[in-house]
């Protein structure tokens, strides 16, 4: 289900990484704030019960914390429910999580009330891993609740945690806003690391402003496994050079869907620098003596 099918409409990683998280920041504070607003606290309090337990109501978020008192589920469900949407008080207004898209609704519960349903979109997911700093256990609990949201990486987990261990939490790189696709990464990588993550922002340049979910979801995943062939460490060691790409293989020998959908973004990277080529191919440019031209050039 796109982003913009019950709300406004959100970017790539490029638009989370320049405005969605920055705003975040200075509206919602951040993990290492040390002084944070009493609705910055509250705000990451909503994020982190959307982040563990999934879609939810806000009477559903309200009882995690007060099970057995209902004056105050109440109490938090009214709160909740002006974090998510804004408020305008005294001539004064604030913007919701819906607003900025860290939240999304999705679908109603008829379980008391018909009522909206609430969870994190993708932006909100690698704004809590970036904001609320989650344990590795808590980052387990939250794929376990959005593995449909990020099928080829959530919902591949626990395999994955079974072939590449702790790597599987190098997804917080990208929370960051690091999307390694700099001169920096060429240099301490092997081909084809540097060529296959500046493509994937070539790809979805045109997204900035506006994106599908599923193409998110596909850009997020194509970042996380090509990520896998990145080591800071191997220009020192020839011999560590192709452990990335050994660790990648691991990962699609015993999923061949996994493989096949790979594949055919790397060979879509393939074409793309072959075309690239053929435009700077000389001979289409400048006349046929260019060769002997070419020898006076110093």
């Amino acid at each position: 289900m796109p982003l913009s099918s019950q709300n406004k409409t959100f970017g790539n990683l490029q638009s989370y990484k320049f405005y969605i998280r920055p705003t975040a920041h200075r509206l919602f504070g951040n993990f290492s704030k040390i002084e944070k607003t009493k609705h910055q606290q509250n705000i990451q309090n909503l994020l982190q019960i959307l982040m563990l337990n999934g879609t939810g109501t806000t009477w559903d978020m309200a009882k995690v914390m007060v099970l057995n008192d209902i004056s105050k589920v109440r109490s938090r469900e009214k709160n909740y429910r002006r974090l998510l949407i804004g408020r305008v008080d005294r001539g004064k207004s604030s913007e919701g999580i819906l607003q900025l898209g860290l939240v999304v609704k999705d679908g109603k519960s008829f379980k008391r009330t018909p009522a909206d349903q609430y969870r994190l979109s993708l932006q909100g997911i690698l704004c809590c891993l970036d904001i609320l700093k989650p344990t590795n256990n808590e980052i387990d609990t939250l794929s376990s609740k959005y593995a449909h949201i990020l099928p080829k990486v959530f919902g591949k987990w626990d395999y994955l945690k079974s072939i590449i261990g702790k790597d599987v939490y190098n997804l917080k790189i990208l929370t960051k806003g690091m999307l390694l696709d700099d001169q920096k990464s060429a240099e301490f990588s092997s081909f084809p690391f540097h060529e296959l993550m500046l493509f994937l922002t070539m790809k979805y340049s045109k997204n900035f402003e506006s994106i599908s979910e599923q193409d998110l979801a596909d850009q997020i995943s194509f970042w996380f496994y090509t990520s896998l062939l990145y080591n800071s460490k191997q220009h020192l060691d020839k011999r560590k050079r192709t452990m990335g790409v050994k660790k990648l293989m691991k990962v699609f020998q015993d999923d061949e869907d996994l493989a096949k959908w790979y594949v055919l973004f790397f060979n879509e990277t393939k074409s793309f620098y072959k075309e690239g080529l053929q435009v700077l191919n000389l001979t289409t440019i400048f006349p046929k003596n260019i060769q002997n031209w070419s020898k006076h050039i110093i």
